[in-house]
């Protein structure tokens, strides 16, 4: 059973003002619909599931070419529901064709910096514009109705223009994190089917440029399904050794010259259901195959943007960047999202503290960014260069700071809040997942917010915490679970005969009951807290433990930039923990230190939690997006099987973990 006590119990650090509340894009809502408040709005979107979705689609003032004869049909099960039945309306339509006419159309869609410093802007007239000539570009060349196209490109205006493009013609669109091999490239373009991919030569890393071109070209050896490659010179001189296939690739200019000589009734939108499939993306499990989720029109964009609106109460005309890739899913979050709320986007692809250490804050103050979005990790990383990088630039446009990836430890936490938001403005901590389309659980702008924590769970969203049985438990660890559909739920995997994989992943351990696979708990005061994957819970005695306690304890040292804590056997416990330490610059490797280190958690956590070892390495094995990949972890320090690590960023960081010391 989980019954061990939740050990969070500090006060709220931020409190809204009435007068907060009361201008937020959730008061006007359920002003709106005649209710009193934020808890009447919860109550009667849970007990109203198709008639709040409703809502929040005439919020957003989704558009449809033939109105649904109702929102939401349950008949079939709470695994299977059917969205927008009988609607048909093509999401592009509504993030940039609505927009004619009025302000939004003159306002930026799209602000660009690329690590070189060079930037480019994009209003919505001239993103639609862009976007018209990519879709008869790619009608064009054969492409339309459910055909996938991949995106394999860093964060820059074309992939944006693609991506949309990709909607509008009624395709599906692909993601790939711009990072991956040839290998991982090849498992999704061939699951997917797909018939043509959008690619860069290459991207650049911290001044150096990294081939994509020539990686797409060793993973399309095994990908006949694509027939056109569609090449986006982003290096330039930079970047040798991308020749051009005959009869296959096609320049970026020459598609885009193709789509204007076609004229704008070729790029028109296509007349798609709701339901119809507007985007693939995949998530890696800890084994098999990659599943590619499949998504709707109707579905990731307006949950996606739901989110957006309500508890990070981003409004139009406002600018958020959100630090991501396309391939994964907060990058189409970010794109469905902001134009949905007729919202700017900041694209940027370089790393945040290059050249100097300031360039996240450097990028905030130029754009005029209003909510950012970054990682735990990567505040830890930032932490070091002190606060001098942060007071160089005004960030008072910044209204929120919105966080994902992995939980937080409470020091990392409070030296955003102090240093960064003066105390003074929300860290809006947020965990969803792709196959959700966005957040299970969020800070808001209405509810008080303690370190660390979540206000609760996303507005519409029927989250639990349960324990073994499946019965909701207050006070104590157990699992996060979903009641109730919603909107941005996946369709299912795509090539899943019998939904075998999508029963497996979410449905099989409890009747109904949707089980995320994530450690969480609430407290007395109904605040929400997520401790990590539930697979990578650590039994020790009986006792069940988050790895982030244990890793919260000890980035608390000054020693230590950040860490991961893994469940090994012990003959006598069943599991112990070992913990692994990243030191920070001038930290020194010592057995004192371990020592130290060791009675730090043990004094946090307790004896019975003392951990078996505390090992140094050089890095920690992590996803793009920042995730440590705690299970590979684990397999490289046993010496067993590693299993799927194509989301891996580095993978000298795994033997990194064999070398620990």
């Amino acid at each position: 059973m989980l019954t061990d006590t939740f050990p969070f119990g500090q006060s709220a650090a931020w409190t809204p003002t009435p007068e907060h509340v009361a201008d937020t894009n959730l008061a006007r809502l359920w002003t709106r619909l005649g209710l009193a408040d934020y808890a009447a709005l919860e109550a009667w979107a849970l007990d109203n599931v198709g008639r709040f979705w409703d809502a929040v689609m005439e919020d957003l003032d989704i558009e449809f070419s033939r109105p649904y004869t109702h929102v939401l049909d349950a008949s079939s099960g709470i695994e299977r529901p059917r969205w927008c039945v009988g609607g048909r309306m093509n999401i592009v339509h509504n993030a940039l064709d609505r927009y004619m006419g009025t302000a939004t159309w003159a306002r930026d869609a799209v602000r660009y910096e690329s690590e070189e410093g060079d930037v480019r802007t994009l209003t919505y007239a001239q993103l639609h514009a862009e976007v018209v000539a990519c879709a008869a570009g790619l009608r064009a060349h054969g492409l339309g109705a459910g055909d996938a196209v991949g995106l394999y490109l860093p964060m820059t205006p074309e992939i944006v223009i693609a991506f949309l493009a990709v909607a509008r013609i009624g395709g599906v669109i692909l993601p790939l994190f711009s990072g991956y091999g040839a290998e991982a490239v090849a498992t999704r373009l061939a699951d997917g089917d797909a018939k043509a991919l959008v690619v860069a030569d290459g991207a650049p890393r911290r001044g150096r440029a990294g081939p994509m071109k020539a990686t797409a070209d060793a993973a399309l050896a095994d990908v006949p399904s694509v027939t056109h490659v569609f090449v986006v010179d982003r290096m330039g001189d930079d970047l040798i050794g991308t020749a051009s296939v005959p009869g296959r690739d096609v320049p970026w200019d020459r598609l885009m010259a193709s789509g204007r000589a076609a004229g704008a009734d070729a790029g028109r939108c296509a007349d798609t259901a709701a339901e119809d499939p507007v985007m693939l993306i995949y998530t890696s499990g800890t084994t098999g195959t990659p599943k590619g989720a499949v998504h709707t029109h109707c579905g990731f964009p307006i949950k996606a943007a739901q989110d957006m609106r309500h508890p990070m109460d981003v409004r139009s005309g406002e600018v958020v960047w959100w630090m991501s890739d396309m391939g994964w899913m907060m990058g189409p979050w970010l794109v469905f999202g902001t134009l949905l709320n007729g919202a700017a986007m900041v694209l940027f692809d370089g790393a945040p503290d290059f050249p100097e250490a300031d360039r996240t804050w450097a990028i905030c103050e130029r754009h005029g960014v209003t909510l950012l979005g970054l990682s735990p990790t990567l505040v830890r990383a930032l932490m070091p260069h002190g606060t001098a990088p942060v007071e160089a630039h005004d960030l008072r446009a910044l209204r929120a700071v919105g966080s994902t990836g992995s939980p937080w430890d409470p020091s990392s936490w409070r030296w955003l809040f102090e240093h960064v938001l003066q105390s003074e403005k929300p860290i809006l901590n947020y965990s969803g997942g792709t196959e959700i389309s966005g957040g299970i659980v969020c800070g808001n702008h209405v509810q008080p917010l303690k370190p660390t924590g979540f206000s609760g769970p996303v507005l519409g969203m029927d989250a639990d915490v349960v324990d073994d049985a499946g019965r909701p438990v207050r006070g104590v660890v157990g699992e996060l679970a979903i009641r109730q559909p919603w909107i941005g739920m996946t369709r299912g995997f795509r090539g899943d005969d019998g939904d075998a994989r999508y029963h497996a992943a979410y449905w099989d351990r409890h009747p109904d009951l949707w089980v995320h696979g994530d450690f969480a708990a609430v407290d007395a005061d109904g605040q929400w807290f997520l401790l990590g994957r539930s697979d990578d819970t650590i039994k020790v005695a009986g006792k069940r433990l988050g790895p982030a306690e244990v890793e919260a304890a000890l980035n608390a040292a000054p020693e230590v930039l950040e860490s991961a804590a893994i469940g090994v056997p012990d003959d006598v416990k069943g599991s112990a923990v070992v913990a692994f330490a990243v030191l920070a610059d001038g930290a020194e490797e010592s057995d004192d230190l371990r020592a130290r280190l060791v009675d730090r958690i043990t004094e946090a956590l307790g004896k019975a939690l003392r951990p078996k070892a505390v090992l140094f390495v050089d890095a920690l094995p992590k996803t793009r997006n920042a995730k440590v990949m705690r299970r590979v972890i684990r397999a490289a320090h046993l010496g067993e099987a590693l299993g799927n690590v194509t989301a891996l960023e580095d993978e000298a960081a795994v033997d990194a973990i064999r070398e620990a010391r």
